[in-house]
């Protein structure tokens, strides 16, 4: 999991993102693995699939975002 240091605004498919709860627009980013069950239960949850989240520098909403 890998974490931008400066929070900045986003777009996702050509909206600009704005946090649903402060209305605040600058987020900090980091990809995330999607665990699942079974991929951890036999030893490669390294082949999860990945989303993008996208954290709220005012309040610390955090939005998930596949690809």
């Amino acid at each position: 999991m890998s974490t931008s240091n400066e929070p900045r605004e986003h777009s996702v498919q050509g909206k600009m993102l704005e946090c649903p709860i402060c209305n605040h627009k600058r987020f900090y980013t980091r990809r995330t693995l999607m665990n699942t069950p079974a991929m951890t239960f036999f030893g490669i949850e390294w082949a999860n699939k990945e989303a993008t989240n996208y954290i709220c520098e005012h309040c610390g909403y955090v939005m998930w975002f596949m690809t």
